[in-house]
């Protein structure tokens, strides 16, 4: 609901040079807490690290129109981040608990889904908010949306049996913790593919208006709702063909489709590949999520999800800091900035096939 309106509201602050750090500084936070969240999902319950993260978004979104510096809103997004830290992490290895390893893609696909209607009408809801009343009425609206979610969790079963008390302890992160090697390959795929959301996340909405789309949340709701049928589809089809059949499909897709959005030179022809990089991220994502699970030990399933994020705030954090610096609010450089996009997906395709022996899943 937010992102869209985030860099206009940053240059409203006098921040523009700073848009860049508007969804890197929220990736940094959500990529330093994932070992915590995993550790925790782990010992203390994937139902409480799941409502942490709910609460923070409650917080943060309820204090943006009071923090009115450009540093106070950049510390916000640095907090904000903790939301997307511990949330994903929770609900990925809840679902892997419940979910038969042979209908795992599939469960992916359904959470992909669900995420994808929140993406697809956020953007669209929160332009007509901050459009028709303020943009203060949009934080306050995205905050309720936040209470929602905390509420709706509370209701449901804990799946982690044996549970660890609560203490300081559980917040010492040993080696062990930030990584989990069994997921490596998953973990670099998504880290590659990552970069491209990132880039699209910081410049899509400035590309949009400078072709002349005046509702810039429209372009997040084309390529959201692109990939809303295709999660679906390809988590169950990963489900029969195999993980990496479903990921060399959609890396090579994903790179044509920042190719294009870099060549794009109107409002049909980025709409197009918009709704291409929907196709591609929608594949994409829930097949690694459920390959990531696949991999993973039982007992470790937690920290196996939050491995995978860790590749994924890095790739989005790398992809919106560096696209930012190499736009720099300069249109003619809009090519270059999705063709690095397009590159790394190309490279991602390309481990996909040359690296068979460590792609196995269970």
């Amino acid at each position: 609901m937010i992102v869209p309106e985030l860099p206009s509201f940053l240059s409203s602050l006098g921040g523009g040079e700073y848009k860049g750090l508007i969804i890197s500084l929220f990736t940094v936070t959500a990529l330093v807490s994932r070992p915590f969240s995993g550790k925790l999902a782990d010992r203390i319950g994937r139902k409480p690290v799941i409502m942490v993260g709910s609460l923070v978004c409650f917080v943060c979104s309820l204090l943006y129109p009071w923090l009115t510096t450009v540093y106070g809103f950049l510390f916000l997004r640095l907090i904000h981040g903790f939301s997307t830290g511990f949330t994903p992490t929770g609900q990925t290895a809840y679902l892997g608990d419940v979910i038969p390893a042979a209908r795992r893609g599939e469960a992916m696909g359904i959470l992909g889904t669900a995420g994808t209607l929140g993406m697809a009408g956020g953007p669209a809801l929160g332009g007509w908010l901050s459009t028709l009343f303020t943009l203060d009425v949009m934080f306050y609206c995205s905050s309720g949306f936040a209470i929602i979610s905390l509420l709706i969790v509370y209701n449901i079963e804990e799946t982690v049996k044996e549970k660890h008390p609560v203490s300081f302890k559980l917040l010492k992160v040993e080696r062990k913790d930030l990584f989990e090697p069994l997921v490596f390959a998953p973990a670099l795929v998504m880290g590659l593919c990552a970069y491209s959301f990132g880039a699209l996340l910081t410049i899509i909405p400035d590309f949009g208006a400078y072709v002349g789309i005046e509702n810039k949340g429209l372009l997040f709701t084309y390529f959201t709702m692109s990939s809303f049928f295709i999660r679906l589809i390809a988590g169950k089809a990963s489900d029969r063909f195999g993980r990496v059949s479903i990921l060399r499909f959609s890396t090579a897709l994903m790179a044509i489709a920042m190719l294009w959005i870099g060549l794009a030179d109107g409002k049909t022809m980025l709409i197009i590949g918009a709704c291409l990089y929907g196709l591609a991220q929608g594949a994409t994502s829930p097949t690694l999520l459920a390959w990531a699970a696949d991999l993973s030990h039982p007992e470790h399933k937690g920290r196996g999800v939050a491995s995978l994020y860790i590749f994924m705030e890095f790739g989005i954090g790398v992809g919106a800091f560096l696209s930012g610096w190499i736009y720099g609010d300069d249109t003619s450089r809009f090519f270059i900035t999705f063709l690095i996009s397009s590159s790394l997906s190309a490279i991602a395709f390309l481990y996909l096939w040359i690296r068979p022996r460590v792609l196995v899943h269970a």
